[in-house]
This record gives C-alpha cells, structure tokens and sequence, in this order.
C-alpha cells in the first residue's frame, strides 16, 4: 500500500484495531453472532438484492447475470471474512482489494456506504432472531459497527488513493496537451496559449518551457498570448516572469499575439513590460525570430514549364 493515505501510520492491523478500539472481545462476539448468520448468508443475499434493485446503480454494474453472480460470491465470501473476525495482514488486503475493485469499475462511494448499511440493518435487524440478552446484542451491535468502520476505513482509503493517482495522471496528460511547446525551426520553440491564466498554469508553463529549452538548447522562445481570454496584471506579470526566466536559460523570449485590446489594458493597468519584446502577430514574431537567428527565408517561386 502506497504511503501518504489519510489513514498514515494505521495500516496495519494491529494500529488499525487500535485506532477503531476493537477489543478481542470484540471480535469474540462478531465470530459468535457469525455461528447464527454464517449459514444463512443466501438469505442475506436475497435481501441485500431487493434492496439494490431499486438503486439507479443497479442496471450500471449488475443487470448482467454472469457478472452479478460474481458479485454474489465476492459478497459471501466478503461476509464469510468479517464473520471470521480475524483481523491480521490477510483480512486488511482483502479489503483493500474491495477499495480497488469500486475504484476500478467506478462504483462511487455513497452506494458502498448505504449497501454497507443496509447490510448492517440486515444482519443485526431482519436476520437477527433474538437469541442474544439485551446486553451482549448491544455490545455486538457496538462490536459489529467498529468492525464495519474498520473495513470502510480501509476501503475508502484505497479507493481515494487511486481516485486521485488518476486524476493526477489525468492532470498531467491535460498539463501536456494545454502547454504544447513546440520546435518550430533549429533553436526556435513556440508555445500558442489558449484560456485562461492563473498562477498554477502559469507555473506549469514555465516549468515546460524551460524543460524544452534545456532539452533543445533553444535560443529563440515565441509565446503566443492570442488565444488568452483576460489579461489583467497577475497574467501580465506571469507573462513577465516566464520572459525573465528565459532569459536566465540564454533564450530570448518573444511575445506574440497582443492584440490592440490587449495592448490598450496593460497600458492602462500601468504594467511594466521593461523589456519584453512584442509582436502584434505570430508572423511578425517568426520575422524577429529569423533575424535574430540570421536566417534569411525566402519564398520560392515554383517554375512552370
């Protein structure tokens, strides 16, 4: 189990019995309520059905026979376990793999917390035949909460570990699709930006320009700001930052794409360009560009016969 979860230091079992405060006595009267509801988990399983029957989850993950079959037998199995109550290294990864599969399939978790209650209301309520006294059906009732809140500790732990590891590699996929440096002559990079500018992106865009100017020794880096929604002064001065940070890599770094709008607000917002070079277009800024470079292009004229 990766580090980092919001569970910390509770992922073994001895820590996690700790922090839940199940006793072996605890577990002592969830293996004896397991002797009466063991033998009866069919019955379990027919109620549980009836019940989720009416989720709108129901067709999404379990309308196919074969599958939901399956599914019944993890369940036994499942509850085989609990009612076991032998809370070691084993019964821990068991519910790990609970967490990974709801992950896995997408099964969110505000139905694992309402099937894992009904199973609860099952058990202890519509299957519980009233052979306990008061007092040891309260202490079970208490023994077996604990227990549920154990396993829905190490479920959602895991199931919000690989939520986030994918949308984490969701975000950096995203990260490389909105900041598309781009070579576009020997020792020349470009970067169109598009949308909005906040301090997070503009941070990611430095990042990957600077990256791909180490990578290619570049000496040219044309930033086009055309597509950007709003420049005020946070973006005017995120602009200036990643100007200034170019230039400490030894790359000169041209702005394309203001437009009169935009030229018009940075005046009036009394923004500094110092000593940002601008171009109105990108065509103008690929010009600057190779005469920096001392690159003459010419157009070549194709010869009929």
């Amino acid at each position: 189990m990766p580090h980092g979860s919001s569970v910390g230091a509770y992922t073994s079992a001895e820590n996690l019995l700790k922090l839940h405060d199940l006793t072996e006595a605890d577990l002592a009267l969830i293996r004896k309520f397991g002797d009466m509801m063991v033998p009866k988990l069919d019955e379990y399983v027919r109620h549980f059905y009836e019940w989720l029957e009416n989720q709108p989850e129901y067709q999404q993950f379990f309308s196919e026979q074969p599958k939901l079959k399956r599914v019944q037998n993890a369940q036994v199995q499942y509850w085989q376990t609990f009612f076991g109550a032998q809370v070691d290294e084993s019964y821990i990864k068991q519910r790990r793999d609970v967490g990974e599969i709801h992950a896995r399939v997408g099964l969110g978790l505000p139905t694992y917390f309402a099937g894992m209650n009904i199973s609860m209301v099952i058990f202890t309520k519509r299957m519980y035949d009233g052979s306990l006294y008061s007092d040891e059906y309260s202490s079970l009732v208490t023994a077996f909460t604990k227990l549920l809140h154990l396993d829905t500790t190490i479920v959602v732990d895991t199931y919000s570990r690989l939520i986030n590891k994918r949308i984490a590699e969701q975000s950096e996929a995203l990260l490389a699709m909105s900041t598309p440096v781009t070579m576009v002559w020997q020792d020349i990079l470009m970067l169109p930006i598009v949308g909005i500018i906040d301090s997070k992106r503009a941070q990611d865009i430095m990042t990957a320009v600077l990256n791909k100017i180490s990578e290619h020794r570049a000496k040219i880096f044309i930033m086009d700001i055309s597509g950007v929604a709003v420049v005020d002064t946070a973006v005017a001065n995120h602009f200036i930052k990643i100007t200034k940070a170019t230039k400490l890599m030894g790359c000169d770094c041209l702005v394309s794409g203001v437009s009169p709008l935009i030229a018009q607000t940075m005046v009036q917002l009394g923004i500094n360009v110092g000593e940002v070079k601008t171009n109105a277009t990108l065509r103008d800024a690929l010009e600057t560009a190779f005469q920096i470079m001392g690159l003459n292009v010419q157009a070549i004229k194709q010869l009929s016969n």
